[in-house]
């Protein structure tokens, strides 16, 4: 994606917007780097969004739904509202009977994910569907306070609760408005956004006839599972492509500890190609999170093509990693070569300002950059429990803890808050799923995400589908002919099993 240097600049500027100093580092990277001719994103930051209007299939409408401020109080926001983006199609609706295929949108600009989902799309051509991608609250430029929208107390209107009511106002109005009242509504969602599917379905059963969640963790992120889980199954991506590219890896990380601890700062500055020479343990922190973060990065996003959703990838970006870490002679240079695959793929930069290319906050796989930055890091100071750490024993990174005191110590520093361990879990069922119905939960082996999510079929209509090649919602996006077989079938399954649904529902008509 071509990123002019205003955009950049003004983005740039943004995710510094209020944020004061902070007394605990916690790591997370930021991977969005500006050259002349070609920008990266991280996952949570998109730097364009109207250009993406110019080439979808199909032509997508960008509307704005008048939505309610506060839906859980009637006297603090005086009825306040705010505009809401969604994109819509009805290029293959078959006009107020067939289904309503809804994105829950998540965190970041909603063309990103409507851009990335095509599947979606494919499925509403079989079967005759209104499409709707709804964006999240706080998000892109459904900001209900425009700039202001991330001072205290104004951020405190960002929760899982009213994001979901969002959507359930938002589905039943357009229905109503449309001549839709008649028409099954499946939600989808890919990762945050799966794990908001998940809960439609469980919140609102009235509204929403089932739920596809793609690679989504709803048991991770409600304090379900191990701390040490996110950053193993990264490590266990490079090493199942080669284990000794693992050891490479931890032999190179172990390297850096050395000369750190000698504090041979002029060396890690020439093997890194940094814009400035570190100078204490908090630049070498920092250099630590920034290289473990490419490798989170490749690993979410080994798909076996070329992509630019979450940043610029080659075609299977942990084989292309695992080459370059085996290919070069000095550790420390391959390192360097291999974070590069992220964020140099041009080649354009001369060196790494690490400051500039890392950004700290409550999520330590990533918060990216600008507004909708901030709205994640405050979103993982509340509700959404992200203690993941490396400890270089399961894994193949430098000890890095994050613990809850840590997050405490970070959110009531940062937001004034106190995050409620366990709140996601009592909200949303945590692994009690067994009363729920009509939910597809979709994990690729390749992701590091899959073990925080649902893995088992928990009953006939509670369907888990595990997808051996499969990356970080590969099942979402469009066909491609360097598909696996194993995603093509279930996509397959996922298109039979929502057909069944929206037949049973009309049924109930």
């Amino acid at each position: 994606m071509n990123i002019s240097k205003q955009l950049f600049t003004e983005a740039f500027t943004n995710s510094l917007f209020n944020m004061p100093n902070r007394g605990f580092i916690c790591v997370v990277v930021l991977i969005s780097l500006y050259s002349e001719t070609q920008g990266y994103t991280h996952r949570r930051f998109q730097a364009k969004n109207h250009e993406y209007s110019t080439d979808p299939k199909p032509q997508f409408k960008e509307k704005y739904f008048s939505q309610i401020m506060d839906h859980f109080n009637f006297n603090i926001m005086g009825n306040g509202t705010y505009e809401q983006r969604y994109l819509i199609t009805d290029e293959y609706w078959k006009r107020g009977s067939g289904p309503m295929f809804f994105y829950t949108g998540n965190e970041g600009d909603i063309w990103e994910f409507a851009l990335n989902s095509g599947f979606i799309t494919e499925l509403a051509a079989q079967q005759r569907a209104l499409v709707i991608f709804a964006e999240h609250r706080y998000y892109g430029k459904s900001l209900p306070f425009g700039q202001d929208s991330f001072n205290i107390p104004e951020v405190g209107l960002l929760t899982v609760e009213q994001a979901l009511a969002d959507y359930a106002i938002m589905i039943t109005e357009l229905k109503q408005q449309l001549g839709a009242s008649a028409c099954p509504v499946i939600v989808f969602g890919g990762s945050y956004g799966g794990m908001l599917s998940v809960y439609m379905r469980l919140r609102y059963p009235n509204i929403v006839a089932g739920a596809l969640a793609a690679s989504a963790p709803i048991l991770s992120t409600a304090g379900m599972g191990e701390s040490k889980q996110f950053f193993q199954d990264v490590t266990s991506d490079f090493e199942n492509y080669a284990p000794e590219c693992r050891d490479a890896v931890r032999g190179a990380f172990q390297r850096l500890r050395d000369l750190a601890q000698m504090e041979d700062y002029g060396r890690i500055q020439s093997a890194f190609s940094l814009c400035k020479t570190p100078s204490s343990y908090k630049d070498i922190h920092q250099l630590n999170g920034l290289l473990r973060n490419a490798f989170t990065l490749m690993a979410m996003l080994d798909y076996p093509y070329s992509t630019h959703f979450m940043g610029s990838m080659p075609a299977n970006p942990v084989k292309v990693a695992c080459d370059t870490m085996l290919g070069a002679g000095d550790l420390l240079h391959a390192l360097k070569d291999t974070a590069g695959i992220v964020y140099n793929s041009t080649g354009d930069l001369t060196c790494f300002d690490l400051y500039t290319l890392y950004v700290e906050c409550a999520d330590p796989t990533g918060c990216g950059l600008g507004f909708n930055s901030l709205a994640w890091d405050y979103q993982a100071c509340t509700e959404i429990e992200m203690c993941y750490e490396s400890n270089n024993v399961s894994d193949m990174f430098p000890p890095m803890p994050f613990t809850e005191k840590h997050r405490e110590q970070y959110c009531s520093k940062r937001w004034g808050v106190i995050p409620r361990p366990g709140w996601l879990k009592t909200q949303f069922w945590g692994d009690a799923l067994s009363t729920a119905s009509n939910i597809i939960f979709s994990n690729g082996d390749l992701d590091p995400w899959a073990n925080g999510g649902v893995r088992k079929s928990l009953s006939s209509s509670l369907i888990a589908i595990n997808i051996s090649e499969g990356a970080h919602h590969l099942d979402l996006r469009e066909a491609n002919d360097a598909d696996p077989a194993s995603v093509i079938k279930a996509r397959k399954m996922e298109s039979d099993i929502i057909a069944k649904w929206v037949k049973m529902e009309e049924r109930y008509r």
